[in-house]
């Protein structure tokens, strides 16, 4: 399974990489997408919005069944990876380049301090 360990991850399955310039990138894993099988469709939060830690900001929806995506950090999305509307597929081919979801401008740069590294999500998702 892949994790690659630039990456910083949530117990709901959220993969982060900060980008460097108070942005993140934000994503779903390959555990993920394994659970869910092949999306169908996927719901973007809206350039400009607020979101929350932990609040549901995003849908991924498979044939397996629908589930949310939860902000892994407080920010405002700066931008949504718009071409997963026709080719949701993305997500299960390239989970952690094409098929990215959205970006955030942080709100508080210390929340990146409570994700987890790739070895602890990996113990956490029994993989």
């Amino acid at each position: 399974m892949e994790l690659p360990e630039r990456l910083k991850y949530t117990t709901t399955h959220e993969w982060i990489a900060d980008n460097g310039d108070g942005t993140v990138t934000v994503g779903i894993t390959a555990v993920a997408t394994e659970q869910l099988g092949d999306l169908v469709y996927v719901e973007l939060p809206k350039v400009g919005a607020s979101v929350a830690k932990g609040a549901s900001c995003a849908v991924v929806e498979s044939t397996k069944a629908a589930s949310d995506v939860y902000a892994p950090l407080s920010g405002e999305v700066v931008a949504a990876n718009e071409d997963l509307g026709a080719n949701p597929g993305e997500v299960n081919a390239s989970p952690y380049e094409k098929g990215w979801l959205f970006k955030l401008k942080l709100k508080n740069r210390a929340e990146l301090g409570e994700l987890m590294a790739s070895d602890e999500y990996a113990k956490a998702a029994g993989v």
